[in-house]
């Protein structure tokens, strides 16, 4: 994972999350090693707040 998502204050769009959880599956032809699987789960717990900040930016 880039180490620029790690950074304080640093948000992406649900968008450019989605499109790395694409591409980590891609990559690992539909089956997770341990370490895809940690970083999978990473990625959907940064994508889902990124969906909430969106939700939040629209009302």
């Amino acid at each position: 994972m880039s180490t620029n998502s790690l950074a304080p204050g640093f948000v992406r769009s649900a968008a450019e999350v989605n499109e790395q959880i694409r591409a980590l599956w891609m990559r690992a032809g539909g089956t997770l090693s341990a370490q895809e699987r940690a970083e999978y789960e990473l990625l959907v717990v940064e994508w889902a707040a990124a969906i909430r900040g969106e939700v939040v930016e629209a009302a």
